[in-house]
């Protein structure tokens, strides 16, 4: 994560000083955005006895863009982000063995971490103002699973309780490793060069490679800061 990040803000000063160079012939900027993520994954009910509760995962993304406008209040902004995505859950399941009563309780949090390019196409309503819409493609860079499992056994009048805690990489070979999806969102722009960003996007694609039962799609809410080099 470490090299991406210094990747990242390669590229950003690549832009600067391209900015630099075209800034006096052409009106496309160049600038770097980063931001919150509240993110989850569409949620999978069980049967049974079985209770799966999806909630929001907070992360972060950041990365650069390029602003071209294309008519009078319509742009097209490229960007290249990471972006931390997942969700929180948490799971509940009983079951019997003879006549003892166990109870499972699963909360982790699944990170799942993305390169991705969105392509929004953003409308101007006032020259600080704009709406925005467009795909967003992903690629798959790894993930996390990090949590607790706590299995409760009641036999009879006695109730033992035991935790474990558990950190793991993703298998990468069960997730797809291309991810698609559509974004909505709006800015505003303080001054030439200074902005706040707003955009949900909502996963299309499965997360999963062999997945029979509904697909699950990773959907994020972002809100963030942008600065254009003008």
């Amino acid at each position: 994560m470490k090299k991406l990040i210094l990747g990242l803000a390669f590229a950003g000063s690549l832009l600067v000083n391209a900015q630099e160079k075209t800034k006096s012939a052409s009106p496309i900027t160049f600038g770097v955005k980063a931001g919150f993520n509240a993110s989850t994954l569409s949620k999978y009910d069980g049967n049974g006895e079985y209770d799966n509760d999806q909630k929001l995962k907070p992360g972060f993304n950041a990365g650069v863009f390029v602003h071209i406008p294309v008519a009078d209040k319509f742009s097209i902004q490229p960007e290249l982000l990471f972006n931390q995505l997942g969700s929180k859950t948490e799971e509940r399941e009983e079951f019997y063995v003879n006549s003892d009563r166990y109870r499972r309780d699963v909360d982790y949090k699944k990170t799942l971490n993305y390169l991705t390019l969105p392509v929004m196409v953003q409308y101007h309503i006032l020259p600080q103002l704009y709406v925005e819409a467009g795909p967003e493609f992903g690629f798959l860079l790894g993930g996390k699973d990090k949590g607790d499992i706590t299995v409760s056994k009641n036999s009879g009048n006695t109730t033992t309780t035991q935790t474990t805690t558990f950190s793991e990489k993703i298998v990468k070979d069960l997730y797809n490793r291309f991810n698609f999806g559509m974004g909505i969102g709006a800015g505003y722009y303080f001054t030439d060069n200074f902005g706040v960003t707003a955009r949900f996007t909502a996963g299309i694609t499965d997360i999963y490679k062999h997945n029979s039962a509904d697909a699950i799609r990773n959907n994020a809410f972002q809100v963030g800061v942008a600065y254009q080099f003008k």
